[in-house]
């Protein structure tokens, strides 16, 4: 595959990956010490990196998880969201941390939060592997742990995908043809 001319340039490499994943699960721990976690995964995208940050944690944690689409392009969201998969159990009086894999535009993440917080949880909180602070349209996101800032390039590996391809890329990187 890594002869694959549609794989561009690499944003984050495998080793610092690891290792940000790695700080990001000491300082969870930390901020939630004596608590018990309960992460939201938003499928498809996240699964590799809620699996590895979940290795991470020193605290008690659950996990479920929610499947969104947001109509538009392939490549660009209107923000126009509906939940495929929903979660199986209440996080009523909770501390929920959603797991998200990228922050593009922010109106998906928008809109997971205002209906999660709809449903009363004691708090909630937002991890995101990877942002682009160019794409944002949402400015005011709560998003409190970040794991990497990348720039305006369509991101494929560690789990984000172009047409369910290039998901198992152990490391992030460009689509060579779309920015």
């Amino acid at each position: 595959m890594n002869d694959d001319p549609a794989i561009g340039p690499t944003l984050v490499e495998e080793e610092a990956l690891a290792h940000r994943v790695r700080e990001l699960g000491a300082e969870i721990s930390r901020d939630y010490d004596g608590r018990e976690i309960f992460l939201v995964g938003v499928l498809k995208g996240a699964v590799f990196f809620v699996a590895d940050l979940m290795r991470h944690l020193e605290v008690h944690c659950a996990i479920d998880f929610m499947a969104v689409a947001s109509y538009g392009s392939s490549t660009h969201s209107s923000g126009v969201v509906r939940i495929l998969k929903d979660l199986d159990v209440s996080i009523e009086g909770r501390d929920v941390l959603i797991v998200e894999d990228i922050v593009d535009s922010g109106l998906t993440l928008n809109y997971l939060l205002r209906t999660l917080r709809a449903r009363n949880p004691a708090s909630l909180e937002v991890c995101a592997l990877l942002t682009k602070p160019e794409r944002l349209k949402v400015r005011d996101l709560p998003i409190r742990y970040v794991g990497f800032e990348i720039p305006n390039k369509f991101a494929i590996g560690y789990g984000l995908d172009d047409r369910e391809r290039y998901r198992n890329l152990p490391y992030v990187a460009a689509l060579a043809d779309r920015s």
